[in-house]
């Protein structure tokens, strides 16, 4: 064994030097097809190729259903990280929430961009060549200030020298000859910067993109130095759509002021909950003078539609959406989470916590002796978005409408518990799913999909939150609508207080306290698995070892499930950790508080 393991070091010494001598030339073309600094300037293909790496690493391109960390709902794979993340394996060495190593290489990128945007020769046509400047840099911008917001979500928190702290700040591209041995900026300079980044992402950036065909309405900035709507149209038009705007900087903006201005964060921040509400009023002014009435009716069913979503041209948001990622034609979503009988894996059980969260159709608690909830028919006369969202005992899914027997005595697979594909809770996530799609590998048929990055609906709702912390439910600030306008325009969305008043919500329009907890309540159940939960209870500083119950029924009897799966979270895991890598490597840079 040692002669052959002798045999093999000689062998590949070998090779080396022959790789180091007689083939040096076979290597020639990849050193010449490195391209320096100098190179760029002259090639900008190559060098927008630096700021396609923000979108290929763009932290909201893909659904992460971390819902299973949390009290909404479960996973069925014992094998997904969040589930093992949630109960007791959460280490700063093993940590599924990680963003540093790959947003901060992919930063990097956007310094290198950032630093050489201005000197390369973006087309012949000077004034072309002047607008594309501030349109790659705009962009550069924007997606910088999108990292530090998620940087900041997954990584920010108290260190041990009790100072609250986010990234190491770096404006710069670094080199060998860098300094690798920085310590962290404090949260409220990583939120100066993000707020400098969307300035200058503001400047420079058109509010949305779009074809022109009158120069009269080329912007007065470009229009004084003659650019024509042609020219404008070059730059600016329907082939830029859905890259980052003025529109997206401030949504942005919005979101991040919410989370520094959130318990978990204000007191190290410098962020108000009433400059949180007017951020958010920003973003909602842009859609007209009376924002409240333009909330999309439909708006909690973006995904039901494949027709609608295939038809929408390149780069076409409909009204729900302000920002969103390319559209597919699949059926993985289908294939993953239809229940078995659909020939789904079941993988997102939503809990018996979540479905209670769910009021009745009058828009009452379940918890209040005069909703009409009885125990023994729990999901009768329930607020209209529980159908939409979740699969109970008894619902229709597929193409079929096939009934789902989710009862622990039920005749199939989708039984509570029968197979590693069945719900461990009772119930199977239905948002998000196009009923029309059958995963059938026989037959399948697909749907069109594509991912939200940035919804309407989260904006009115961060507005609600805000303005009621601000100014109290009925407050408006300078900005002409209160968090009671917003909350009563998306639960009439749901039908509640349609054809009679809202009883419970005009009861705690008086109140903060009341009108904060149904606020909490209406994002937890518009945004459910959207991956908000994991978040918002530990900004908001809410219990996040709550077990997950279920539903158990047997002869049609109905028995919760207290305990489907314990959360193994302790008081420091509100804030995530800084890689143990990193911290081992850098001197410098401080471990949030526990970890």
């Amino acid at each position: 064994m040692k002669n052959r393991n002798k045999i093999s070091i000689i062998a590949l010494f070998v090779l080396l030097l022959f790789v180091q001598t007689g083939c040096q030339d076979m290597f020639e073309p990849a050193i010449e097809n490195h391209k320096d600094k100098n190179d760029l300037y002259n090639m900008p293909a190559w060098a927008t190729g630096l700021l396609g790496h923000a979108y290929i690493s763009n932290p909201l391109g893909s659904w992460s259903f971390n819902d299973v960390a949390t009290d909404d709902a479960v996973s069925n794979n014992p094998n997904n990280a969040y589930r093992q993340m949630a109960t007791g394996s959460w280490r700063a060495n093993n940590n599924p929430m990680d963003r540093w190593q790959y947003l901060r290489a992919s930063w990097q990128y956007l310094n290198q961009f950032i630093n050489i945007a201005d000197e390369v020769k973006w087309a012949e046509d000077p004034l072309v060549a002047s607008m594309f400047k501030d349109r790659m840099k705009g962009d550069a911008f924007g997606m910088r200030a999108l990292y530090m917001y998620h940087l900041l979500l997954n990584h920010a928190g108290w260190a041990e020298d009790g100072q609250l702290l986010g990234i190491p700040i770096l404006t710069e591209p670094e080199d060998l000859n860098s300094e690798f041995n920085l310590p962290r900026n404090t949260f409220q300079e990583c939120i100066d910067r993000l707020n400098a980044d969307v300035d200058s992402a503001l400047m420079l950036l058109p509010e949305d993109y779009g074809a022109i065909d009158d120069d009269n309405l080329v912007p007065a900035k470009y229009r004084a130095k003659g650019v024509s709507a042609g020219q404008y149209t070059r730059v600016f038009g329907d082939n830029a759509k859905n890259r980052m705007s003025a529109r997206i900087a401030k949504a942005v903006r919005a979101q991040a002021a919410l989370l520094a201005a959130s318990p978990a964060y204000s007191s190290g921040s410098g962020v108000t909950w009433e400059e949180a509400a007017n951020r958010m009023a920003v973003v909602l002014n842009g859609l007209g003078s009376n924002p409240v009435g333009q909330l999309d009716q439909d708006g909690n069913k973006w995904y039901a539609n494949s027709a609608a979503i295939q038809n929408l041209p390149a780069g076409v948001n409909p009204k729900e959406m302000l920002w969103r990622g390319n559209k597919e034609n699949n059926l993985t979503l289908e294939r993953d989470n239809y229940p078995p009988t659909l020939y789904g894996s079941g993988r997102v059980n939503p809990t018996q916590n979540l479905v209670d969260a769910f009021p009745m159709a009058n828009g009452l608690p379940i918890t209040d002796p005069n909703s009409g909830y009885d125990p023994n028919n729990p999901y009768a006369n329930r607020d209209s978005r529980l159908a939409l969202y979740i699969l109970y005992n008894g619902s229709k899914a597929g193409p079929q409408s096939t009934v789902i027997t989710t009862a622990a005595d039920g005749g199939d697979n989708n039984a509570l518990n029968r197979t590693e594909t069945s719900t461990r809770t009772g119930y199977y996530m239905k948002k998000l799913l196009n009923q029309q799609v059958n995963a059938n590998p026989s037959s399948e048929t697909t749907a069109y999909h594509y991912k939200p990055f940035i919804r309407y609906t989260e904006i009115f709702l961060g507005y609600a939150e805000a303005a009621n912390e601000a100014w109290g439910p009925n407050g408006t600030g300078p900005n002409g609508y209160s968090a009671y306008d917003v909350i009563k325009a998306i639960r009439k969305r749901a039908g509640i207080g349609v054809n009679t008043t809202d009883t419970y919500l005009e009861s705690v329009k008086s109140d903060k306290e009341k009108m904060r907890e149904l606020i909490h309540n209406e994002r937890r159940i518009e945004l459910c698995f959207e991956g908000f939960r994991f978040w918002d209870l530990r900004r908001w500083k809410k219990n996040i070892t709550e077990p997950a119950k279920g539903m158990s029924i047997s002869n049609e009897e109905y028995n919760i499930l207290p305990q489907v799966e314990n959360r193994a979270y302790q008081d420091y895991m509100y804030y995530g950790p800084i890689p143990y890598g990193e911290v081992v490597k850098f001197s410098n840079l401080l471990q949030n508080e526990g970890w």
